[in-house]
């Protein structure tokens, strides 16, 4: 039996995504996005709850998000979640939860139009020269190649 690991969130970017290269040249995107749940209590009064999420993006997809992906956007992101760990100087171990994301949708364009920009890595209806398709066995390699201490954060 397969499981499943998969995350679908609508919400704001809190700030501008930060994006750097790897040592071997690859791009990622780091931003926290923000997602809330608006219920009533029992007495009837409204309450609010707000999550804030680590998404990560590689590749060109990250390139792209650079360009259109800013603070206060509304957008939308799937794929996994990923959890590392690692010691600090103390020798204290840290956990982190991230969203890797392969799909982002800008929802609304700017200037207010209702228009949506879908930048997926696995769209293929897109240009290869701006995300290119992903397989299975080529995500996989990817994976492989990418070392966590190769990130510059």
């Amino acid at each position: 039996m397969n499981s499943l690991n998969k995350v679908q969130l609508i919400g704001n970017l809190t700030a501008d995504p930060e994006v750097r290269q790897t040592p071997n040249g690859q791009y990622v995107a780091n931003f926290s996005m923000a997602t809330n749940r608006v219920w009533k209590d029992s007495a009837g009064m409204k309450q609010e709850q707000v999550e804030f999420h680590n998404i990560v993006v590689w590749g060109k997809l990250a390139e792209i998000v650079e360009q259109y992906v800013k603070k206060g956007k509304k957008i939308y992101i799937e794929w996994r979640l990923q959890t590392r760990t690692w010691e600090d100087q103390a020798g204290v171990k840290k956990y982190k939860t991230e969203i890797i994301a392969d799909n982002v949708i800008l929802l609304g364009a700017p200037g207010g139009k209702d228009e949506n920009s879908d930048f997926s890595s696995r769209n293929s209806e897109m240009d290869e020269d701006v995300a290119p398709r992903k397989t299975k066995s080529t995500s996989a390699k990817k994976e492989e190649e990418i070392n966590i201490e190769d990130i510059p954060f």
